[in-house]
């Protein structure tokens, strides 16, 4: 069913038509669903461009990599932890429009734009017209996929390729003699590998899922899965060259600031997915989880009647198969490696979980509540997204403000932990001696490599004396801090109490705030 389809010519009994015991006019639930889907993609549109929020860590971080000289970027990718490919071309596209803000977020903003004619043809390729246009609104209004539009990271990219691999993926399937296909599906897993570690995860799911259908399938399926598993043991050679940093990376780098996933890891990843645990996400979530089921469990009996069928249906089931199976590793190997799990990584889902969700409307053949449940997600999606617009991620402008407004050139600023120094050193201006704890390196990067063998034993008391020793008598010490974060315990909050010891005349300038990432100032005035 199209949601964008035209009625058919009406009875000439004033064009209203009977469903269920209801009259409905044919003529206005047949015009009103191109404008509205209309309305919630431009609406889709503006928001993944529009943020009042500064570059956070992250972000800070990944700009200040991709602002290296080509040749520098993949040795300061050796002691960050992640692959190439976004940092080149976030260099690349620095070189021309600039390092700003409103810059370096375009261009993910732009891959989470060409989404969306994607995930459309998805759509089709998966269950017609009407999913298709399901999995726009969807997309369109998504907090997950506008999130990480506004940010200058690489998931928007994660979601474009993975759509691309479907769809090469699938056509592969229908198609085996398809040239575009194999190599598309072969350039996409390369891609892939190069952008996020994640992506193998992936990939290894799906080799095992094109491993069974070339051995128990059907013809052209199981030639088109025999090519298709080619294909991505082709593109995985890329990965080759980058495998020496991968390995160094994998010994000394790591992610120590945060948990492996847990039993309820999959259900909170949906949740996220859906704008997190608040009223709007909450809402959102429901659907989720209820057209989740309806994709793999449902079928319409007619418009008012909805058979649950146990056995499940194979589009779903494939769709689940993939893209929680995907999801059950990544669990499976944060635990078994001690690594973090971060709903972000799971941009290498998202796109499957989006369709499968996406699907379960297939379930209502009634317009009127296909039309009301596409608006509650729609509604909800941009609910959860505010957010996102009108909330600063970061104290980091206040902090920067404030020293601006009272540093004086050749005051130290130290950062404690490092993770505040990126965000926070990058709207500074020159001439303050900017250092972070307990490395005393410049805060524009954080060193990974070893984080935690480093961080657990070092000692406040040396770093705050080698503060005011640097500062001498004249200038003013500040400390740009926040507590909580892992590796470091008490350890800042023990770096104000040596360093009060040593100047007490000292002012919080800026008290720990509420936003995501919340750095607080301390001015330590000469005596």
């Amino acid at each position: 069913m199209d949601l964008t389809e035209e009625a058919a010519p009406s009875p000439p009994d004033a064009g209203r038509r009977r469903h269920g015991t209801g009259l409905v006019d044919a003529g206005r639930a047949a015009r009103w669903p191109p404008v509205a889907v209309a309305v919630v993609v431009a609406l889709g549109l503006v928001v993944r461009f529009v943020t009042i929020s500064h570059l956070w860590l992250d972000e800070a971080q990944t700009v200040a990599i991709a602002g290296l000289p080509l040749g520098d970027i993949l040795e300061a990718l050796r002691h960050d932890g992640a692959p190439p490919l976004f940092y080149v071309l976030l260099h690349g596209w620095m070189k021309v429009f600039g390092a700003g803000e409103l810059s370096v977020r375009f261009l993910p903003g732009l891959f989470s734009v060409a989404a969306l004619p994607l995930a459309w043809l998805a759509g089709r390729r998966l269950g017609g017209t009407q999913v298709a246009w399901a999995t726009v609104v969807l997309l369109a209004s998504s907090p997950f996929a506008v999130r990480y539009a506004t940010e200058a990271r690489m998931y928007s990219l994660v979601t474009l390729l993975v759509l691309l691999g479907y769809l090469a993926a699938r056509e592969l399937l229908e198609r085996p003699t398809s040239v575009r296909a194999a190599a598309g599906l072969g350039l996409v897993t390369a891609a892939l590998l190069l952008t996020h570690y994640w992506s193998m995860y992936l990939l290894l799911v799906v080799g095992m899922v094109l491993l069974a259908v070339a051995r128990r399938g059907t013809s052209p399926a199981r030639d088109g899965a025999r090519r298709g598993l080619v294909a991505v043991a082709v593109g995985s050679l890329a990965f080759l060259p980058w495998v020496p940093s991968f390995l160094y990376q994998l010994r000394h780098t790591g992610t120590p600031w945060g948990a492996p996933g847990k039993l309820r890891t999959a259900f909170d990843t949906i949740t996220s997915f859906a704008g997190g645990y608040w009223d709007p996400g909450l809402m959102l979530a429901a659907l989720y989880f209820s057209l989740t089921a309806f994709a793999l469990l449902g079928r319409a009996v007619d418009g008012r009647r909805i058979e649950i069928d146990l056995r499940s249906r194979p589009p779903g089931r494939h769709l689940f198969v993939v893209g929680f199976g995907t999801l059950v590793v990544a669990i499976v190997a944060t635990v078994v490696g001690r690594s973090a799990f971060a709903v972000r990584y799971a941009a290498v889902v998202f796109p499957m979980a989006l369709l499968l969700v996406a699907l379960g409307t297939e379930v209502f053949v009634d317009r009127r509540i296909l039309h009301g449940v596409l608006a509650l997600a729609a509604v909800a999606g941009f609910w959860s997204i505010a957010p996102n617009v009108f909330v600063d991620r970061t104290s980091a402008a206040r902090v920067a403000a404030a020293l601006e407004a009272g540093a004086a050139p050749g005051d130290v600023v130290a950062y404690c932990p490092d993770q505040l120094g990126p965000a926070v050193s990058r709207l500074l201006p020159g001439g303050l001696d900017q250092l972070t704890f307990p490395r005393a390196t410049p805060p524009a990067v954080v060193d990974w490599v070893d984080y935690a063998e480093v961080n657990e034993p070092a000692d406040p008391a040396p770093f705050a004396r080698m503060l005011v020793d640097r500062a001498g008598p004249q200038a003013t010490v500040w400390l740009v801090w926040a507590p909580g974060y892992r590796t470091y315990k008490d350890k800042c909050a023990a770096l104000i109490g040596e360093l009060d010891e040593l100047r007490p005349e000292n002012t919080r300038v800026v008290k720990l705030p509420r936003t995501f990432e919340k750095p607080g100032l301390v001015r330590f005035s000469p005596s």
